[in-house]
């Protein structure tokens, strides 16, 4: 994993790029490098993960071609043996030499075959043009801005704002769309005039400032295909095969282990293949976890690592969240209110310090295989309408006046039930919506400023025509085709890569991975959920290695004690923010409604604690932002 920047026909590129890939130096601190070529500069650094010599150094140039990429490819030695086949010889072992010679044999017709995670620059000195590429599933992040006929990009938005930040603008329509969701979606950015290339694309820049842009894989096609799919396939395999090609590397490997379904799974395939593997896990202090009313993860984490001989390692999570909160939302680029960004970054920071630089997660499998409550709930939703209004008026009332927690302990039941009832009569894209964003359309433009009550129509319209945008008449996996179009690469993809770079450590996902995402969609809604059962498919699949224990334990949270923070350590920001923060000054938020939302949480009638948090996070970014265009 690495950093990638560049400049192309942009005044002063050369030391541009130098400042754009310096700010990168936590993604890659193994190495650093640059290419010249008149008007294209191409900057790099190196997380030596495969091929630790030189012969992998970048950015990689021969015979033509330079290459500047961040990623990996889990298929380089099939790809390799056939281009050696074709008469290629390779200097060195590395997956960027594959890369480069791949493009040179097949250019943009041969990223379909490419199976891993990547984003990557290429010039090509006879034509004088410029390729930027993003992997399928948007696993990787790559950022630009364009002038005139010139481009710069890198990997990561800080580095960009950081250098022109006096020439951007905020985009205030990204920052309603990030107190929606809670994250910037992947079609937006939060400065106008950068852009994030969409995933699965492409885009050529050549001298005279043509521009010429391709896609060249398609989710929707995809989901759309498996759908017609009528063959049988073994699941189980197709994730074996996955999880092996992911442990490529030539440095020491571990897992994500929360004692969960997803990286349990993983854990058990990748202790077969290298027996001993280390995993990590995280905790919460005693009382926060109580107060919170967490389940007890550990204990499941435990009983996998002592069946399968895991070194596992637990991390507690007890941060210092005042210190944090600023720090990791400099890192994560956008305003993005999770956080379980804090647990990765913990995590890979001490996997890292343990002389680990690669971690496998189990990201993606709820969103390919409908394992989350919300797409339980939005099914039970259906159910729940055909109950008599006479009978439906009394249950809401009476969990209306529930409380969500008391002085000493939350009700994750309660919460639920809340939650479940503010979209549960709902027409079904606009249920599913309510079911995982933090407001519905009257709160959020009550929230804000009110000339941004178009900006609030324009995002929700966004949602609807993303949703829409497939012909699947199967229900659930019409829920995760938009999970995995908006949710995935908007939110979990972002912090993960985001997080756990800022450790200089590489998280690889192997549920996202083309192969099982066409596995994914070749299974019906009906065999995702059954019954009061969410990722059935995957279960049965697990049950080949797992113990049914772990296999059907109730869901895990890879999440943090928020309400917990809000009450503690972080209750004087947030009368802060409330009172004095930038986003109440500039008037983006209104802060009498700022402060229903407060008084709310406080009370225990409603859990807003995280809203409060996204707010936070907001906060620093604005706050950021501010300081970037004072450059």
């Amino acid at each position: 994993m690495c950093g990638i920047a560049g400049a192309y026909f942009w005044p002063d590129g050369g030391p541009l790029t130098d400042r754009l890939t310096k700010t990168l130096a936590h993604r890659g601190p193994d190495g650093s490098g640059r290419y010249d070529h008149e008007e294209v500069h191409l900057g790099h650094r190196r997380l030596s993960i495969v091929d630790l010599t030189e012969t992998g150094a970048q950015p990689m140039v021969k015979d033509g071609l330079a290459l500047t990429y961040n990623g990996e490819l889990y298929n380089a030695p099939e790809l390799r043996k056939e281009l050696e086949a074709a008469g290629v010889r390779f200097r060195g072992t590395s997956d960027t030499e594959v890369l480069l010679e791949a493009w040179r044999k097949w250019g943009t017709d041969g990223l379909h075959r490419l199976r891993g995670m990547f984003a990557f620059g290429v010039f090509d000195e006879r034509t004088g043009a410029l390729t930027l590429v993003r992997d399928q599933l948007g696993i990787k992040p790559l950022f630009l801005v364009r002038r005139g006929r010139g481009v710069t990009f890198a990997s990561e938005l800080k580095a960009l704002a950081a250098e022109l930040g006096g020439s951007l603008t905020v985009d205030d329509t990204a920052l309603v769309a990030s107190l929606l969701y809670y994250w910037v979606p992947d079609g937006r950015c939060a400065f106008r005039e950068a852009e994030k290339l969409p995933p699965g694309s492409w885009a050529r820049f050549r001298p005279n400032g043509d521009v010429e842009r391709g896609t060249f894989w398609s989710l929707r096609q995809v989901a759309e295909e498996g759908a017609a799919y009528e063959g049988e396939f073994d699941l189980n395999a197709v994730i074996e095969d996955s999880t092996r090609k992911h442990l490529m590397a030539d440095v020491p490997v571990a897992t994500f282990l929360s004692g969960g379904l997803d990286s349990s799974y993983l854990t058990a395939i990748a202790a077969r293949e290298q027996p001993g593997i280390s995993a990590y896990t995280i905790g919460f202090r005693a009382e926060d976890a109580k107060f919170e009313a967490m389940p007890d993860d550990l204990m499941y984490a435990k009983k996998v690592a002592a069946k399968f001989g895991v070194d596992l390692h637990e991390i507690e999570i007890a941060p210092q969240v005042l210190d944090l909160l600023p720090r990791m939302t400099y890192h994560l680029d956008e305003p993005i209110g999770d956080p379980a960004a804090i647990n990765s970054y913990l995590i890979c920071t001490a996997a890292r310090e343990a002389g680990v630089k690669v971690m496998l997660s189990g990201m993606g499998a709820d969103e390919l295989f409908a394992g989350y409550r919300k797409h339980l709930a939005n099914k039970i939703a259906v159910q729940y309408q055909r109950v008599p209004g006479l009978v439906r008026r009394p249950v809401e009332s009476l969990v209306d006046r529930l409380p969500v927690a008391t002085s000493k302990r939350g009700f994750r039941s309660v919460r639920f039930a809340k939650r479940f009832l503010s979209f549960a009569e709902l027409p079904e894209e606009t249920a599913f919506r309510r079911s995982y964003t933090m407001y519905d359309q009257a709160e959020l433009v009550a929230l804000l400023n009110p000339d941004l009550a178009g900006a609030v129509d324009d995002v929700i319209t966004e949602h609807a025509d993303t949703y829409h945008d497939n012909t699947l008449t199967d229900f659930v996996n019409r829920m995760c085709l938009a999970d995995s179009r908006l949710f995935l690469p908007g939110l979990n993809l972002a912090y993960t890569d985001r997080s756990s770079m800022a450790a200089s450590t590489e998280v690889r996902t192997p549920f996202v991975d083309i192969e099982v995402v066409k596995a994914a969609f070749r299974i019906p809604g009906d065999k995702k959920i059954v019954k009061r059962q969410g990722k059935m498919a995957l279960k049965q699949a697990a049950l080949s290695i797992l113990p049914a224990e772990i296999v059907h334990r109730p869901k895990g949270l890879f999440s943090a004690p928020l309400r917990a923070w809000m009450s503690r350590d972080l209750a004087p920001l947030v009368r802060e923010v409330t009172n004095e923060g930038e986003l109440v000054k500039a008037g983006f938020l209104r802060r009498e409604a700022l402060q229903r939302l407060v008084d709310e949480d406080a009370s225990g009638q409603q859990d807003r604690s995280k809203h409060l948090w996204h707010i936070l996070t907001l906060e620093y970014w604005y706050r950021g932002a501010i300081a970037a265009r004072s450059i």
